[in-house]
């Protein structure tokens, strides 16, 4: 008689924060999961989690509530920027791993204080970079290691939204309490990680400019930051607050001396987009397959990898300190940076 094999123990989580990050992306992704299971939610609007679609998970809106809970393992912190620190130390306090949303904190020294209550919890920490799951950068980063696109002499990401000042009712991402900025700390965090996964090279130095051109919210709704990889390729990046959503607006592309690679709508929450190498000699443009199994959503792709590590008590890929140090960078861009003044 044949014993049924165990079921593959899945990991208890909870996300804390149920915005439309949280209950379009996280949670269908806990839901799906191979070795994660979503425990738990809190909010503190108690309508918000009357209208989430998941049963089974019990709901709180505070969050000791959810730290007592037995069943749950791990948190997705996906609450506005400046409540990042003080929730990973109590989740870190409470033996509960961490996987924060970006930007891990709006300051480096919250961002130490994260790793360093993570460190004395010995509970896993990582930032929630989902685009560098993206199967088209994935598959990028490998073209990039094997040199199919030779040396690399510039990288550059427009990464771009419209977002006006009554975008939902509780625009908190531009609340300079609580975002810390605008435009270039809510979408720039991506395109530091990404570009630096996707190289295998690391930001030497980093230099913005910032605007507010068009909406009339007191932080920053458009930037340009530019610098310098440790190996001389120059990175570029540009983000958007003030960019119509019709035009072509997420765009990375890597300028090598074999090929040209250009991903095209792969930077966001979902599946997809396009991935086209150039050759330098020809000019021939040719289109990279993903295959449905590859070009699954980053966010469950990210969750899992996250849980993978936790379960098998390996480190997480990315050391926290890499992402306190993305952190550093960032804020000192954005104090030297230029803000205009709006337009009216």
């Amino acid at each position: 008689m044949l014993e049924a094999k165990p079921e593959a123990r899945k990991l208890g989580w909870a996300v804390v924060g149920c915005g439309w990050v949280a209950r379009d992306y996280v949670i269908p992704a806990l839901q799906e999961a191979r070795n994660a299971r979503l425990v738990a939610l809190c909010d503190s609007d108690a309508e918000a989690l009357i209208r989430i679609q998941a049963d089974g998970a019990v709901r709180h809106t505070a969050l000791g509530s959810v730290l007592a809970d037995r069943n749950v393992e791990a948190v997705y912190i996906a609450t506005p920027n400046h409540l990042h620190a003080a929730m990973t130390e109590a989740c870190a306090a409470a033996g509960k791993h961490v996987l924060c949303e970006k930007p891990m904190a709006v300051t480096p020294q919250e961002a130490l204080r994260m790793v360093v209550a993570c460190q004395r919890g010995r509970v896993h920490y990582a930032t929630a970079f989902d685009q560098r799951h993206h199967a088209a950068h994935r598959r990028l980063r490998t073209l990039v290691k094997e040199g199919v696109l030779g040396t690399v002499t510039q990288a550059r990401i427009h990464y771009a939204c419209w977002l006006p000042a009554d975008w939902t009712p509780s625009n908190w991402r531009i609340d300079p309490e609580q975002a810390g900025g605008g435009a270039m700390i809510d979408l720039a965090p991506h395109g530091l990680d990404l570009l630096e996964m996707v190289l295998g090279d690391e930001w030497q130095s980093l230099t913005a400019m910032t605007q507010r051109r068009v909406h009339g919210y007191p932080v920053d709704d458009g930037a340009v930051l530019m610098g310098q990889f440790k190996s001389g390729t120059l990175g570029l990046l540009q983000v958007a607050y003030n960019c119509p959503d019709a035009y072509p607006r997420r765009t990375l592309e890597l300028i090598g001396t074999r090929a040209r690679a250009l991903a095209y709508k792969t930077m966001g929450q979902t599946p997809g987009g396009s991935l086209s190498l150039t050759d330098a000699r020809s000019g021939e443009e040719t289109w990279i397959h993903l295959s449905p199994d590859e070009d699954r959503s980053p966010f469950l792709h990210q969750l899992e990898s996250f849980s993978a590590c936790v379960l098998d008590g390996r480190p997480q890929p990315f050391s926290p300190e890499r992402d306190v140090r993305l952190v550093g960078l960032l804020s000192r861009a954005n104090h030297s940076g230029r803000a205009f003044p709006p337009c009216h």
